[in-house]
């Protein structure tokens, strides 16, 4: 483990899996449009997933992860928006 990257994967952890995303699954919830729900719970587990890949220094796993959870979440936010 590196503990210069602790502080960041946990922010990341945070910052996208809770707040973020948690929105776009409640306003899938709100709007009874699944497939948006199904997307923004895709990029939430895409999202913690990449917070423990930076805690376990795998680079190349927090860059898919990362893009994986951002695009699942532009996917939820066009579906909604449409």
């Amino acid at each position: 483990m590196n503990e210069k990257y602790d502080a960041y994967a946990a922010a990341i952890i945070v910052t996208f899996g809770a707040m973020i995303i948690g929105g776009l699954m409640a306003a899938g919830i709100a709007f009874n449009v699944r497939d948006a729900f199904l997307f923004a719970l895709g990029a939430a587990t895409a999202a913690w997933l990449a917070g423990y890949a930076m805690f376990f220094d795998r680079a190349r796993t927090f860059l898919v992860l990362t893009g994986l959870s951002v695009l699942s979440s532009l996917a939820a936010f066009i579906l909604l928006v449409k």
